[in-house]
């Protein structure tokens, strides 16, 4: 496994430079240290630094033989892989736009993504990926050069315009040869303030829209998070999170050239929990549903496992817990448990975080919405200093952390250094630094409505506590009230609807009205489990979201956070809905973020149903079978009433 670099890398934490010529540096400093690793037929193979600039230049060089210059756009499609990753730094290199797409949107979400700039250009993952491309180019999209990494499957494909990986490694090679002086022309092309990636944003109430962050955002976020203690340099890190999502790419690329990380890869996404037991990161950055996940996993084994490993377990962990409670109530653990701990370190956690692969942890951090309490000091009982950040596409990802010993439950812990932050009259969550990008591309209207006399508005509310920690409440936009006035977030009332492990997706509802209510979508996998344990029998999710048992499962989530809200703003019914929200179908974004319009159009029946006082509502719901025949299913849903 990677040894952690002796010899820092040769960058001035200068934002004013770019990804590329740092890869240079790293290259020249440490040539053989160990720059990326992929997961691939079940072995890890190895990059080097020096092996990742010739390739980053070769892509550079056959780009740019082909035609890329500056301003034009590389569709980047497909899941992680190390070919794609350095497709985006040559695509940077020559000052385009890397444009990373979701590898399971769909054509529609892409084309409008190919609206905005010319998009000539695709580096494609494999043959799925290489459809999706023709189907666009089929549609309209002008994407004359279709570049793809896995051959599988390509044989025979005739198509104009398609390239093999290695065909464009040898057109870039050939040009470096012929011409001694490309490779620094290459590395000094790009400029601090030119594109390094292109991302969109989630798109909740309208149409993603286009962020650009220049090498000198994503290195100036890096600079204030690593100042801020986030992670320091030579960590190992797992890419596994969506390339189009900011936080990849803020961390994979930025923080990962900058700060020379060993990256690894795994081979698909299936693999992840696996492929991070084998690599035990020093750094892991998750969503709380992961973190959830994750301890579903160790309750589940424990369940399964002997009456010994279980009383351990119990008796341990529920120690720790406890501790960590008292910790974040400003006491000390008790003398009981400061003897236990050292005990439970030996035969309960350490075990636990190695098959986690939590072992070698220095960095946790979730981020994206709140977590849940129960999880939240559950890891921090375990050993591993789980910590909550915050950040956003257009600051590059980071704008606040919490320290490793100031941790709070509501909180995002304090500014990072370089990172101003005020709270407007209205409640709003205003920031100011280096790493705010510069507008929204081709979109001026939403560019002055985000971005106000050097201040970017975030549109989350929030604010602080006395001693400088941040409170982050929730979207500005989605402050409502009910009939009687009361004011309300529903998304935060949804997250911690969510902190329950049985709760997947929900959508509160109560704009206008007299109460609150809720669309609720159970976990499959958390309430299936829990089903079969206790011999309940279900044929499909519709069938089993409807259970009795289900239902007062779900009840149970919901009148504990019942306790945590004003009596006014306590949610009287819900439902159990018969499908889990769906990106694919419109309800939730790639980043599983809630699209309420659509989903208070789209079950307009079943509030009608709550709010109309009826037991129960009829929901039809179309059925895809496998042989490609569509039908139509309808399904008696209960309106439950707390």
């Amino acid at each position: 496994m990677q040894q952690r670099d002796l010899c820092p890398p040769i960058w001035d934490e200068n934002p004013r430079t770019t990804l590329v010529r740092i890869l240079a540096s790293n290259a020249a400093a440490a040539p053989g240290g160990i720059a990326m690793r992929e997961k691939s037929m079940g072995i890890w193979q190895e990059l080097t630094w020096a092996q990742v600039y010739e390739t980053v230049l070769c892509c550079a060089a056959g780009l740019q033989a082909t035609g890329l210059s500056a301003a034009h756009g590389v569709l980047v499609l497909g899941d992680n892989r190390p070919r794609l990753y350095l497709a985006m730094l040559a695509t940077g290199a020559l000052g385009g736009y890397a444009i990373p797409v979701y590898p399971d949107a769909t054509v529609d979400e892409v084309l409008h993504m190919v609206q905005d700039l010319p998009v000539k250009f695709v580096v494609a993952e494999d043959q799925e990926q290489v459809d999706k491309a023709l189907e666009l180019r089929e549609r309209g999209a002008g994407l004359n050069h279709i570049v793809y990494d896995n051959a599988r499957g390509m044989n025979a494909y005739k198509a104009p315009g398609l390239m093999s990986w290695d065909a464009l490694q040898t057109l870039g090679r050939e040009r470096l040869a012929a011409d001694p002086g490309l490779r620094d022309a290459i590395t000094q092309l790009a400029q601090p303030d030119g594109p390094a990636v292109f991302i969109h944003s989630s798109g909740t109430t309208g149409k993603p829209k286009g962020v650009v962050l220049s090498h000198a955002n994503v290195l100036s976020g890096v600079r204030n998070a690593r100042e801020a203690g986030a992670f320091g340099f030579g960590e190992s890190v797992l890419a596994y999170l969506p390339m189009a999502w900011v936080g990849d790419f803020a961390m994979t690329m930025g923080a990962g050239v900058a700060l020379r990380f060993t990256i690894n890869i795994p081979e698909r996404q299936e693999t992840v929990l696996h492929d991070l037991r084998e690599i035990a990161p020093t750094f892991y950055l998750a969503a709380p549903r992961s973190w959830d996940n994750m301890l579903t996993t160790v309750q589940v084994r424990m369940e399964d496992s002997t009456p010994l490993k279980r009383l351990l377990y119990n008796l341990f962990m529920d120690s720790a817990i406890d501790a960590e409670r008292r910790k974040l109530e400003g006491h000390q653990p008790t003398a009981a448990q400061r003897l236990l701990r050292p005990l439970g370190e030996f035969f309960v956690m350490r075990p636990i975080k190695d098959q986690l692969g939590m072992s070698r942890l220095r960095h946790a951090f979730t981020g994206g919405e709140a977590i849940g309490e129960d999880t939240f000091v559950f890891y921090r009982a375990l050993g591993v200093r789980l910590r909550q950040l915050y950040g956003q596409t257009e600051s590059s990802a980071f704008n606040a952390i919490q320290a490793v010993d100031e941790v709070r439950l509501h909180t995002v812990g304090r500014p990072l250094p370089g990172v101003e932050v005020k709270i407007s009259e209205s409640g709003e969550v205003l920031i100011r630094s280096g790493s705010v990008f510069a507008g929204y591309f081709q979109n001026t209207a939403a560019s002055e409505a985000t971005l106000k006399d050097g201040w970017l508005h975030t549109g989350d509310a929030g604010y602080f506590e006395e001693d400088g920690q941040l409170v982050v409440l929730g979207r500005v936009a989605e402050v409502v009230h009910t009939a009687k006035g009361e004011r309300y977030i529903p998304n935060y009332i949804e997250n911690r609807l969510k902190f329950s492990p049985f709760i997947k997706d929900v959508a509160v509802l109560g704009t206008g009205r007299d109460t609150l209510s809720a669309i609720v979508c159970i976990d499959r996998e958390t309430v299936g489990h829990w089903a079969e344990q206790r011999g309940i029998s279900y044929i499909s999710y519709a069938d089993l979201s409807q259970k009795p048992e289900v239902s007062e499962l779900v009840a149970a989530a919901v009148r504990k956070v019942n306790t945590k809200l004003p009596e006014p703003l306590a949610l009287r019914h819900f439902v159990s809905l018969h499908k889990e929200f769906d990106a694919d179908d419109g309800e939730i974004t790639r980043t599983r973020k809630l699209r309420r319009n659509v989903v208070e159009e789209r079950y307009a029946p079943i509030i009608e149903a709550i709010y109309g006082g009826q037991p129960s509502v009829a929901m039809k719901a179309q059925i895809v079978y496998e042989n490609g025949e569509v039908g139509v299913t309808e399904r008696l849903l209960s309106v439950k009433e707390l």
